[in-house]
């Protein structure tokens, strides 16, 4: 492989695929922050159900991680892709309309990685709260904190300290996973690559291109959870 011709096709001069790629980059940083934040939210909910919730609550939460941890992931975005045109064409069809409805590639298939990044965020956030420590809880309580104001000020920053590496590992499996996005359509970072490739006759030099991008985003990520971890780790003792 000619290092110059590499570096001309992935580049940014008038046959390079530099914009194209990048374009991809951020399609994939949006479905997986985007996949982040909505995993979490039901994380919350899912690690609060296993804790506090009924018999039926912590039952629908076991029911939901077991099954989705168990389950391929391109598997249930083709249940979200698929099955969610197949319900509002349903629906579509009830009030008179007719013809094909779907939701966008993008929206589908960032639903159904949130749904399987909110499975593992729920044990994340189930085992970090738990390793809070009961005695700083009884202690907020005893100086007559309020559920609010102890949730914010303690049970928010502890729990997150002992979150972030397993929350950090749900990150970089989002970024991963937003690559089997490119069967809905969408225009990630993998299928950047695929379209340049199958254009040039050149895969390996895309997907190696690829493979650097992904490295590029997995290593600043690692720059940031680390910097976090400092952040949420001030005032402890360093062994």
């Amino acid at each position: 492989m000619n290092n110059e011709s590499f570096f001309t096709l992935v580049g940014f001069s008038a046959n390079g695929w530099g914009a194209i790629l990048l374009s991809g980059v951020a399609v994939t940083l949006a479905a997986a922050v985007s996949g982040l934040v909505l995993g979490l939210l039901i994380g919350v909910f899912g690690a609060w159900a296993k804790i506090s919730g009924g018999k039926t609550l912590r039952f629908l939460a076991d029911a939901y991680t077991t099954l989705l941890r168990g389950v391929p992931d391109l598997l249930v975005i083709y249940l979200f892709y698929f099955g969610s045109s197949s319900i509002l064409t349903a629906i579509a069809g009830y009030f008179g309309s007719k013809g094909f409805f779907a939701l966008p590639g993008f929206i589908a298939g960032t639903i159904a990685i949130a749904v399987i990044a909110g499975a593992l965020s729920t044990e994340v956030l189930r085992g970090a709260f738990q390793a809070v420590s009961k005695g700083e809880l009884e202690a907020a309580r005893a100086y007559g904190m309020g559920f609010f104001l102890r949730f914010r000020r303690i049970i928010t920053p502890l729990t997150l300290r002992h979150a972030l590496p397993g929350i950090s590992n749900v990150w970089l499996g989002l970024l991963k996973e937003s690559s089997l996005l490119s069967v809905t359509g969408v225009a990630e970072l993998m299928r950047q690559a695929q379209v340049a490739s199958g254009s040039t006759r050149l895969p390996f030099n895309f997907f190696l291109a690829a493979a650097a991008l992904y490295i590029i985003l997995a290593s600043l990520s690692g720059v940031l959870v680390h910097l976090s971890e400092r952040h949420y780790s001030r005032g402890t003792r360093r062994t």
